[in-house]
């Protein structure tokens, strides 16, 4: 494999979406780890990196992109890795079960409809995003819930938990996805494709990021008060407080400097995201199972 076409992969670029895989695990009692792990694999390691490598393929960026300050030029090789990734992760996806390797084949075909230039749903702004907040986020969460529960659809549809699990994960995608958008304007714009960042420009992408995110924590709050105890609910609060006082600096020099909204403090809003959530869904998880009773 050429290092340009492990590079376009990203595959440590999924770090930024365990959280929603980790939210899922984490409210599962007593869950299966044998399909946990082998579901984790095939989104991680095969589906998620494969939807990074079909999508860099068709949209052949010259600047940074997710994960990648400076992409290399592709070749067809990665079309073709991206394309192997994928039936990588369906396989791995079989040995948990045949509606999980649906879940996965449906998953691959949105993400290809997103970047492919016969759909592209990538250039219509509110196509784009729900595209991206409903497979990424209630999408997952329902079906990691199902496979880790041990559940069938039928229990997972009158699974009250699960079911307001996934409205989370969309509305906390809905608003942290533009912010992934904000440094590539200018390419967007070479390409023709009006994303929801684009469309809110850039002190509208913050404020726009700044509402939905508040909606989300609100609603968080009230899932963990109501599932499980206000211990919970203030404990994420303080998880989350590193993110909130990043984004509200970096709010506060954009709106002075356009030019701070850029790929550097991106990454670094994704990175602290991605770690405080992470780490808050492990710690819930070890906490709720009496792993950190003394």
């Amino acid at each position: 494999m050429k290092n340009s076409t492990l590079l376009h992969l990203r595959i440590p670029f999924s770090f930024f979406l365990m959280p929603i895989f980790f939210f899922a695990f984490s409210i599962v009692e007593n869950p299966d780890i044998e399909h946990a792990v082998l579901a984790f694999v095939a989104l991680h390691l095969f589906i998620y990196p494969a939807s990074n490598g079909f999508n860099s393929f068709y949209d052949q960026d010259e600047g940074s992109i997710g994960g990648l300050r400076n992409p290399p030029p592709v070749s067809s090789e990665l079309l073709f890795m991206s394309l192997l990734f994928d039936i990588s992760g369906i396989v791995v996806g079989f040995f948990v079960g045949l509606e999980f390797t649906i879940v996965l084949f449906i998953y691959g075909l949105v993400s290809k409809a997103y970047s492919h230039p016969k759909i592209r749903l990538k250039k219509y702004p509110i196509l784009g995003l729900l595209s991206v907040s409903i497979f990424q986020g209630a999408f997952v969460v329902w079906s990691v819930y199902q496979i880790v529960a041990r559940q069938t659809i039928s229990q997972l549809m009158t699974d009250e938990k699960a079911i307001f699990a996934g409205i989370l994960a969309v509305i906390l995608l809905t608003g942290s996805y533009p912010m992934t958008q904000i440094y590539q304007h200018q390419e967007d714009a070479k390409r023709g494709d009006k994303t929801i960042s684009r469309l809110l420009g850039i002190r509208g992408t913050f404020v726009f990021t700044a509402v939905v995110f508040g909606i989300a924590n609100v609603g968080f709050v009230w899932f963990f008060y109501q599932f499980y105890d206000l211990r919970d609910a203030v404990l994420f609060q303080i998880a989350l407080l590193p993110v909130l006082v990043f984004f509200s600096k970096w709010a506060w020099r954009v709106f002075h400097h356009k030019q701070r909204a850029d790929f550097r403090n991106t990454m670094r809003l994704n990175f602290l995201s991605a770690l405080c959530l992470n780490g808050f869904f492990l710690f819930f998880w070890l906490d709720k199972n009496g792993f950190l009773n003394n």
